[in-house]
């Protein structure tokens, strides 16, 4: 049995239709057309608590993102490429409308729907700056009204709503952090007084945890603290949690840094920031419209911009690098012992995609360190793994059967590190087009792995190296080939991603994600995920200074699955030498038999 995951369908279809009519009763009752629930909480984070989840709650629908928009007689929900099966099997398509993001935005749907003259409300802590400008843009063209609302509709009709969590706070060890807070805030201060800042107001629990050397378990998967920091020009900050969660061993490592404030007190805390007056940096990326009104309200004044802290907290120092390679280590023990155990159990016709995630959750177990899997494993088999953000239930649950394609994307949350890894498995014997899609990926993922580009490089620039190959053939996908990673923090971290919306340069330190894939709807799907480390590149001859990608993940790539026909000689290269480093980094680590199945896994091609 799984200790960090579940598997209960914990939502139904059947569930939308009264809720919506619930709330619906309440728009009438207050004189709205509609209201916009976004997938957000307070802080607009990706993982968010029971508490915020008021789009399942309303909808059924539990994907990582997505916005509804229910008007008296019709609602759409807007979702990205990831969740476009996802939604129409989780809500009730009579009355809800999945909308795909990449035919007609949320904005755009309601331009085109939001009767001429009524009004739509919306909750200012779960929309930014942008966010509420795209808003009221939409609104403008349907020749509606918007109105914000003090208590948000849905917490008004969620009746067993859960409470807040509380979590303990606890302080991030120096050995693992490789730097104290004192020395953050005074890097963070310098930047404010660039930017000529009085405060910055922190809205990214992300932000407040790596700023202060702390963490938490407020959210599914994510060591996270949920709270707000004020960090002033000078004197001490102030850190605004659920008193509840705090420790004496948090408060004992803040020290003199911070004071811990109730979260109550945060309101009026804005307030006096407002009445001191001075420029107060809101992040344009995770503070609420919120925030800016009520500091605004008090006569301050706001400067919307990007917190200083989420570009420091994605260059990793040595001590988070260090225990990267530590984390990655231990990590592709468990998945090489894993993959060993599939390949000789799969075949036997027994196992189900959640008997995968239970074993290879068992195996990271035995490594002694696991705190959490970093994410619910995805764990796809045939048609399932298609899926790019499928997760399993009980009720989804499909055998892993012959001459199929098993897809395992997870990864784990040590005190040292956070990883991520997909690996796509055949289990019997592929087809042709299998193998070709399979090799494609796998070029597009040496691709990644072997460029090198100049400083001031952004993600954007190399995204479309992952999907040439893909597009010689006519073919794509519609994520991103790769996201930031934290550091026993999110396994999602911004702002760097290899990705079309990529626009922050690639810095020497950063840490990404490697992982193209391709999908064939009701099939088959395909993804390999390396974990990347942006480190400096010498180039004989070169007068610029240029960057390149260190590897981190070690685990096999079924060869099974390649094709060495399509494949250049440089990529048989990478490939054979890729292998000959997983060998050389595990095999002294793992049992006999699991190392006589490494040596046969890894075995130079071509």
């Amino acid at each position: 049995m799984a200790l960090f995951q579940h598997f209960d369908d914990t939502t139904s279809p059947s569930q939308g239709p009264a809720r919506i009519a619930k709330l619906r009763t309440e728009l009438i009752r207050r004189g709205f057309e509609g209201f916009v629930v976004p997938r957000a909480d307070e802080h607009q984070g990706e993982y968010v608590p029971k508490s915020a989840e008021r789009l399942a709650w309303l909808t059924g629908f539990t994907g990582s993102a997505g916005t509804v928009v229910v008007l008296q007689h019709k609602a759409a929900l807007v979702v990205d490429g990831r969740y476009t099966v996802q939604a129409a099997e989780q809500v009730d398509t009579s009355v809800i409308t999945p909308v795909q993001l990449a035919e007609m935005s949320a904005e755009d749907w309601i331009a085109a729907n939001l009767p001429v003259g009524t009004v739509l409300a919306y909750d200012p802590w779960l929309l930014t700056n942008d966010g509420l400008k795209r808003l009221e843009q939409a609104v403008t063209r349907a020749g509606g009204q918007l109105a914000p609302v003090d208590l948000n509709l849905i917490d008004v009709i969620w009746i067993d709503r859960p409470a807040p969590p509380q979590a303990p706070v606890r302080p991030h060890p120096i050995e693992y952090a490789g730097e104290d807070a004192r020395s953050k805030l005074t890097r963070i201060r310098k930047k404010m007084t660039e930017a000529k800042l009085d405060a910055i107001v922190v809205s990214d629990p992300h932000n407040l945890a790596w700023a202060f050397n702390l963490r938490g378990g407020d959210v599914g998967h994510t060591p996270l603290p949920l709270g707000y920091a004020i960090i002033p020009a000078e004197g001490p900050a102030s850190l605004f949690f659920d008193p509840a969660k705090i420790t004496n061993e948090a408060g004992a490592a803040v020290g003199d840094l911070a004071h811990f404030v109730e979260i109550s007190a945060f309101p009026g805390a804005l307030d006096r920031l407002g009445h001191e007056g001075g420029k107060i940096r809101i992040d344009s990326t995770t503070g609420a419209v919120a925030l800016a009104r009520r500091i605004e309200a008090a006569g301050g004044k706001v400067d919307v911009g990007a917190d200083p802290i989420a570009l420091m907290k994605a260059v990793k120092n040595q001590a988070e690098i260090a225990g990267s390679h530590a984390a990655h280590l231990r990590d592709g023990i468990a998945v090489a012992r894993f993959l060993a155990w599939l390949d000789k159990e799969a075949p036997k016709g027994a196992l189900t995609e959640i008997d995968a995630v239970e074993a290879l959750e068992a195996f990271r177990v035995e490594t002694g360190a696991l705190k959490n899997v970093s994410f619910p494993s995805i764990s796809g088999a045939g048609p399932n793994a298609a899926l790019p953000h499928y997760r399993v239930t009980r009720s989804s649950n499909r055998p892993i059967e012959n001459n199929q394609i098993f897809l395992i994307d997870s990864g784990a949350q040590y005190e040292d590190g956070t990883t991520d890894i997909t690996r796509t498995i055949i289990v019997g014997e592929p087809s042709a087009e299998m193998k070709d899609r399979f090799t494609r990926v796998l070029k597009g993922h040496i691709a990644i792995d072997q460029a090198v580009f100049p400083k001031g490089t952004t993600g954007a620039q190399i995204d479309s190296f992952a999907r040439q190959p893909l597009w010689q053939a006519g073919l794509d996908f519609d994520h991103g080939t790769g996201h930031g990673i934290g550091s026993y923090l999110s396994v999602h971290e911004g702002p760097q991603r290899i990705a079309k919306t990529g626009t922050t340069p690639l810095e020497i330190g950063m840490m990404l994600s490697n992982e193209p894939g391709f999908y064939k709807r009701g099939d088959y799907g395909i993804r390999i995920e390396n974990l990347i480390l942006v480190e400096p590149r010498k180039i004989a001859g070169g007068d610029r200074e240029m960057m390149g990608f260190e590897t981190l993940t070690f685990s096999p790539i079924d060869l099974r699955l390649v094709e060495p026909s399509i494949m250049t000689a440089g990529e048989i290269a990478w490939l054979n030498a890729y292998h000959a480093q997983v060998r050389e980094k595990l095999s002294s680590k793992l049992d006999a038999e699991t190392r006589t199945w490494l040596e046969e896994a890894t075995r130079p091609i071509g």
